[in-house]
């Protein structure tokens, strides 16, 4: 006795299929939460002190171009690019951004004193 060999592929199509009407409805409650971020600003400050860390933000958001400690990988090594480069031009390229990929806006207006003068200190 012969098995039917469609079975196995109307299973999988099954499968597939379920799947597809699953990621579909997940999609529909990840886009409402999607919905809510948006509408709160962005927290760049730490849960406990409410005050702006230099040092956190730049591991959340500098350390996917620059790596964990940035050392450079994508971007440059922000260790000594304070000897480089005045403070000035750091707040510039925070701000602004540069042709070579890093991209402007990154750290908020308030900000950027901060951050200009945490990463200029980097040693």
């Amino acid at each position: 006795m012969k098995k039917n060999p469609v079975i196995p592929y109307l299973l999988i199509m099954v499968f597939g299929l379920a799947l597809v009407f699953f990621f579909s409805i997940k999609g529909v409650g990840d886009a409402k939460q999607v919905a809510k971020e948006k509408e709160s600003p962005k927290q760049t400050q730490t849960a406990d002190s409410g005050k702006f860390d230099p040092e956190s933000f730049a591991k959340k958001t500098c350390a996917t171009c620059h790596g964990n400690n940035l050392q450079g990988a994508v971007g440059p090594n922000l260790h000594g690019v304070g000897k480089k480069l005045s403070k000035d031009k750091i707040k510039d390229v925070l701000k602004n951004g540069t042709s070579g990929g890093m991209p402007a806006g990154l750290v908020e207006a308030d900000h950027i004193d901060e951050m200009a003068d945490w990463v200029s200190k980097l040693k």
